[in-house]
């Protein structure tokens, strides 16, 4: 392959627009550029028409409703918002919350928030690979438990957790199940219904959709207690203000078509790729997979390398685009709090490196990120005093 052709491995971070997005939004870019809350005219009708497509879309690929979708700025946006509004709703009928320690930094924050608030939060803990087992759950909830909030799919090192049994559990405790689904919506089977869920979070941009337009479910039968957060005018049912994203509504739903219907096929190719590429670096001695062996998300593959910081890693892979864990919080010198709520040493919290695979990587890509890392490792241990040590030791 042409080796000053960049390579990108950080389709967690966010990923490329497709070309079949980029056409659906072209028109309401440029001459269907109407507001879809303007009643009055035909440039306000069809754009309003062209969000409800979408909202039907996106509301019919989990099993939802279509009034039960509110559109957001992104997973962000939507997981405040059903944390806050959702907390802050039930707060008569009780104030203790549950999460765990792997969450994204935007389920986190906003619980430290409303524990200053004067909530309740029980954070759960995982084991090594980090999984969560339903059985914590139940023994964590309470009678005055309102609300639980755990993601389908872990960001940083890729790990599943049981949704089903997770929201079966809280569906017989009365407490409300907020997931973040911002890293499967798509590319793993979700039904809100089956699986119990009463608020949804996802993002366009982690497949293959347009930046800065996301969702949050909220489920209607039986109705969730909701709070908004802002004020000023009817859009989405009073619930988030501000006049609607339209370009970035319809690519949402046409990247979600895209990626539900090839589906299956598309994440098994992702994954057989991973696979391939774990077996070149499992041979590196004193390679660390992190996260789950066998229930992960098809493209992550998060993996540390004794004696070797995943920033200086990182650095010398010249060409290679991957990250050290969660783009928001990549450029942190902190190491990782998923591993550390996993039980990892700091050393290895902070060594570690996630590729995380997609649509566009090829065999060949793989085989040279591989024969790159092996070679880089090589170098970094052998400028390393401490590896120098151990190896003197042995």
């Amino acid at each position: 392959m042409n080796t000053n052709q960049e390579i990108y491995l950080d389709y967690q971070a966010t990923t490329p627009v497709d070309q079949r997005v980029l056409d659906a939004m072209e028109p309401w870019l440029r001459d269907q550029f109407g507001n879809a809350a303007s009643r009055s005219h035909a440039f306000g009708w069809e754009a309003g028409k062209a969000v409800e497509e979408a909202r039907t879309i996106l509301a019919n690929g989990i099993g939802g409703q279509p009034r039960e979708i509110t559109f957001t700025s992104g997973a962000t946006e939507s997981n405040n918002l059903a944390l806050l509004g959702c907390a802050r709703a039930c707060k008569e009928r009780g104030m203790h919350l549950i999460s765990a320690r792997t969450e994204h930094k935007s389920v986190l924050e906003p619980l430290e928030a409303l524990q200053a608030e004067g909530f309740e939060v029980t954070w759960l803990d995982v084991d090594r690979e980090g999984h969560l087992k339903a059985t914590q759950l139940e023994a964590a909830l309470r009678p005055d438990t309102t609300l639980v909030s755990l993601m389908h799919g872990n960001n940083e090192v890729g790990t599943l957790h049981p949704i089903h049994e997770l929201g079966t559990i809280c569906q017989q405790h009365g407490a409300f199940f907020h997931c973040d689904a911002t890293q499967t919506f798509g590319k793993e089977p979700i039904n809100v219904a089956e699986n119990g869920i009463d608020l949804l979070s996802a993002s366009a941009h982690k497949m293959h959709g347009p930046k800065g337009v996301g969702i949050l479910w909220i489920k209607s039968r039986p109705q969730v207690p909701f709070a908004p957060l802002m004020y000023g005018g009817g859009h989405e049912r009073g619930i988030r203000p501000g006049t609607l994203n339209v370009p970035g509504i319809v690519g949402m739903g046409e990247a979600f078509q895209v990626t539900h219907e090839s589906q299956s096929a598309e994440q098994n190719s992702i994954r057989n790729l991973r696979d391939a590429l774990w077996e070149k670096l499992e041979s590196i001695e004193g390679c660390t997979l992190n996260g789950s062996s066998s229930s992960r998300l098809a493209g992550n593959l998060n993996v540390s390398f004794k004696h070797v910081d995943g920033e200086a890693l990182l650095a010398s892979l010249e060409g290679i685009a991957a990250s050290t864990g969660s783009a928001c919080t990549s450029a942190e010198l902190a190491p990782s709090h998923v591993l550390l709520a996993m039980g990892a040493e700091s050393a290895t919290a902070r060594g570690s490196i996630r590729f995380s695979l997609g649509r566009g990587n090829t065999a060949a890509e793989i085989e040279w990120v591989a024969k790159r890392t092996q070679e880089e490792v090589k170098r970094l241990r052998e400028l390393s005093p401490l590896h120098k040590m151990a190896q003197e030791t042995q």
